[in-house]
């Protein structure tokens, strides 16, 4: 077996997947709910919503989340994230200690105001040394290390055994993708034949919703939930917040084969590229996004007439279905192949968007089944994919291209493929 690729680097083989969204926990349940076409958004019951615009989410109920108690999004994405791994390490067959490193895509972590009604609490009006300031600078108080952004990191790291210092990276909705990306670029290089890649986020909370919701990107269809997330559709109104993780097992093809692994797929290509037109918004000429996809697919050593599906960015804004649309014309032409979107029944789980994505679209590959785009009432006649829409199908899938465009033009791709023979 030829363990290198067109340009002469390792192939990078995926051998553990672990999956956590709102359908469920587990890569079975996950995969089974969205071949149905099934759900996961709800009304949120985390936090108060009155008067908020938007009162909906994708949310991941965590058992060690009791009824009314509140975690900061920092551990809600450590134990999201943790269980992802676990799945995806057990799948793998590798144990602690871990031979390579861990590259960890996760939201910029910030005090949330429960947090920081605490840290006045403990102050006190006759605190002039800020005590539990200092506490936390010295690192000794429980808030310091749940909300430390290295923190997440390195707390996971020690729990899975891996090498060497973690990685944290945050590049917007690429975030996930940007992940896998450095795993497999370090495999490429000779630094490491194994990684462990995951997106993770569990920002579901008040500051986030309103800053969403004053940029007017959320969905407010809140009567009926499970329709809120409508891409590609006429009707679309903007994203639905939700939460997650997703972990992929990293390899060299060469190591996987060695131990005797079984291999779920590879990763054969990365892209990116920025535009830096806007704090928020892509280049409407869209020059960045048919970049990024024309970038993953010549790393892949494919052409566009190679791609059988697309795993679409497909958020449910006017603006970024639209754009992804032209995208994909410039690059596919008339031929362009079947595009559809998890955000419609997961939602747009933002920092661990694009490894959920990715996992996906390798079980899309493994079972040679494309998950639909569901509610998709009235098409919209400025778009002319075929969005799969509303229930699954079958089709021959070699070469799977996921998108994953973030705000500030960051925009990642990556082209996954099944098992070399």
């Amino acid at each position: 077996m030829n363990t290198t690729d067109h340009r002469g680097r390792p192939i990078v083989a995926v051998t553990g997947i672990g999956l956590v969204t709102p359908l469920g926990f587990g890569v079975a349940t996950n995969w089974e709910a969205l071949l149905a076409g099934r759900s996961g958004i709800r009304r949120i019951t985390r936090f108060p919503t009155d008067h908020l615009r938007t009162t909906i989410a994708g949310t991941v109920d965590l058992p060690e989340e009791a009824e009314g108690a509140w975690l900061p999004s920092s551990e809600r994405v450590r134990l999201m994230a943790q269980r992802a791994a676990d799945e995806a390490l057990a799948q793998s067959g590798l144990v602690a200690p871990f031979p390579g490193p861990l590259l960890l895509g996760m939201p910029p972590v910030e005090l949330e105001w429960p947090a920081r009604l605490r840290l006045a609490e403990a102050t006190g009006e006759a605190a002039p040394s800020y005590k539990a300031l200092t506490e936390a600078a010295a690192g000794r108080d429980e808030l310091y290390r749940t909300t430390a952004f290295a923190g997440v990191g390195d707390r996971l790291a020690a729990h899975l055994g891996t090498r060497g210092a973690p990685i944290a990276i945050s590049t917007a909705c690429a975030t996930g993708a940007s992940a896998i990306q450095l795993g497999v670029e370090a495999i490429q290089r000779g630094e490491t034949e194994a990684a462990i890649a995951i997106g993770a986020d569990g920002t579901v909370q008040p500051e986030s919703l309103i800053r969403f919701s004053l940029l007017s990107a959320l969905s407010t269809r809140n009567e009926d939930p499970t329709a809120a997330s409508r891409p590609f559709e006429k009707t679309r109104g903007g994203f639905v917040m939700s939460e997650g993780a997703a972990c992929l097992v990293l390899e060299s093809l060469a190591h996987a084969t060695a131990r005797g692994a079984t291999i779920l797929g590879i990763v054969r290509g990365c892209g990116e590229k920025s535009d830096s037109f806007h704090r928020t918004r892509s280049n409407p000429d869209g020059g960045a996004v048919i970049r990024a996809m024309r970038n993953a697919i010549e790393d892949a050593g494919l052409t566009p007439a190679d791609i059988s599906y697309v795993n679409a960015h497909g958020t449910g804004t006017p603006e970024n279905d639209k754009m992804e649309t032209f995208g994909m014309r410039a690059v596919f032409g008339n031929d362009a192949p079947p595009i559809s979107s998890n955000k419609s029944m997961i939602g747009h789980t933002l920092s661990a968007a694009g490894a959920i994505e990715a996992a996906f679209s390798l079980l899309v590959i493994r079972d040679q089944m494309l998950p639909p785009t569901i509610n998709h009432v009235e098409p919209d006649p400025a778009i002319t994919l075929d969005v799969v829409p509303n229930v699954a199908r079958p089709a021959k899938v070699s070469n799977v291209l996921s998108n994953s465009f973030g705000f500030g033009g960051q925009n990642v791709c990556l082209v996954l493929s099944g098992a070399p023979a």
